[in-house]
C-alpha cells in the first residue's frame, strides 16, 4: 500500500480519500466559517495553464495540510468550499489517526491505512451527447478497479479508526449534464456532490458529514473510494487507481457541465491548489470528444480541497439518494 500512494503522489496524480458515512452537504442556507486562508488566496479567476512554466511539485513528500473547517457560506476564496450551507450531520472516522503530523496540522498520506480487500463488480457506464446536452448513465459501480470490503469488517486494521456500517450498493442514476456551459461572473455554492468521474464513480466534495478534511480523517480502500449510507460508493479526492492523470485528460465531469482533469503537466511539474482560482480550476487546451478545445476546466490536486469547491456555471442537482 505504501509503494503505491507513494508513487501517486511523486510521479502522477494525488491519494484518493473517501468519507464513512457521508452526508452530503444540502443545497441551501446561510452563514459562514472563517480559517486561515492558503497562500495567494486572493481572487484568481480566468488563470490560463502556462505549459512552458514550472509548476514544481510542492507536496511530493506526501505531507498534506488538513482542511478541516475550510469553507464559506457567501463566498468563493481559494483553497475553501464554497458551501449552499453548512455541513453538519457528523459521520466519518471515529479516532484520529496516527497519520496526523504537525500538530494535526497536516497528515502523511503514505502513512494512512487502506480498508482492505479486492472485490470486482458489474459496471454500467454510458455517456452520450444529445440536444445540447452531456448525458451520462451508471450504475455508479467502478469500470475499471476493484474495491475494498464494505463494511468495514472488525479484523480490518482500518476498523479501529473508521467503522464504516455501509455496503456498496448498485445505484441507477442518470446525469444531464449542460454539453457547453458558460462561465458566469460570479461563483455559485456547491452542496455535497460535486460531479461524475469517467470511471462510473460519483465525486463528492472534500469533507465528511462534519465539515472535516475527508482526505485526511476518513479511511477509504486502496482506490480511493467507500461507500455512504445509501450505498452509493465514491470519491473525494482523486483515486489512485485512475492509471494517467495528466491536466490535457478528461477524467470527469462536474454538475455544471465543466471537464475535470488531473494536475500533471509533466513529471514533477504538478498543478497544487495555490495553482487555481477559487473554484478549483484552471483555463487550457484539453481533449473533448476528441477533439482539441481551449475551455475552463477543474482539476484535481493532491491537496485540499482536492477538486471542484465551487460552481464557475449553472450546475444541475445531484440525481444520487440523500446521503
Amino acid at each position: 500500500m505504501s509503494a503505491l500512494r507513494v508513487l501517486v503522489i511523486v510521479a502522477a496524480v494525488g491519494a484518493g480519500a473517501c468519507g464513512s458515512r457521508d452526508d452530503p452537504t444540502p443545497s441551501s442556507g446561510s452563514t459562514t466559517s472563517a480559517s486561515t486562508p492558503v497562500s495567494n488566496a486572493s481572487s484568481v479567476t480566468d488563470l490560463l495553464l502556462d505549459p512552458e512554466y514550472d509548476y514544481g511539485d510542492e507536496y511530493a513528500g506526501g505531507i498534506l495540510p488538513v482542511g478541516d473547517g475550510r469553507f464559506h457560506t457567501d463566498r468563493a476564496e481559494q483553497g475553501y468550499l464554497y458551501l449552499c450551507r453548512e455541513p453538519g450531520g457528523g459521520g466519518g472516522a471515529e479516532v484520529r489517526g496516527p497519520w496526523f503530523v504537525n500538530d494535526n496540522t497536516a497528515y502523511d498520506v503514505n502513512a494512512k491505512l487502506s480498508v482492505r480487500g479486492e472485490v470486482s463488480w458489474e459496471s454500467s457506464y454510458s455517456m452520450e451527447i444529445a440536444g445540447g446536452r452531456r448525458v451520462i448513465t451508471t450504475n455508479d459501480l467502478p469500470r475499471d478497479h476493484t474495491t475494498g470490503e464494505f463494511p468495514v469488517a472488525a479484523d480490518d486494521p482500518a476498523y479501529e479508526y473508521d467503522r464504516n456500517p455501509n455496503g456498496i450498493a448498485e445505484q441507477s442514476l442518470t446525469y444531464s449534464l449542460p454539453a457547453n456551459p458558460e462561465v458566469l461572473d460570479t461563483p455559485q455554492c456547491m452542496g455535497g456532490e460535486a460531479g461524475i468521474m469517467t470511471t462510473g464513480v460519483s465525486l463528492f466534495n472534500a469533507f465528511d458529514g462534519g465539515g472535516r478534511d475527508a482526505g485526511a480523517w476518513e479511511l477509504q480502500d486502496g482506490c480511493g473510494g467507500h461507500p455512504q449510507v445509501s450505498g452509493q460508493y465514491h470519491y473525494h479526492t482523486l483515486s489512485s487507481c485512475i492509471a494517467s492523470a495528466p491536466v490535457s485528460t478528461v477524467i470527469g465531469w462536474a454538475f455544471d457541465g465543466f471537464p475535470i482533469t488531473g494536475p500533471k503537466v509533466d513529471d514533477r511539474n504538478i498543478l497544487t491548489t495555490s495553482d487555481l482560482d477559487e473554484c478549483h480550476g484552471i483555463t487550457s487546451t484539453i481533449s473533448i470528444d476528441g477533439e482539441q478545445v481551449t475551455t475552463y476546466h477543474y482539476v484535481m490536486t493532491q491537496d485540499f480541497p482536492y477538486s471542484v469547491s465551487c460552481f464557475r456555471a449553472t450546475a444541475v442537482d445531484a440525481p444520487g439518494p440523500p446521503a
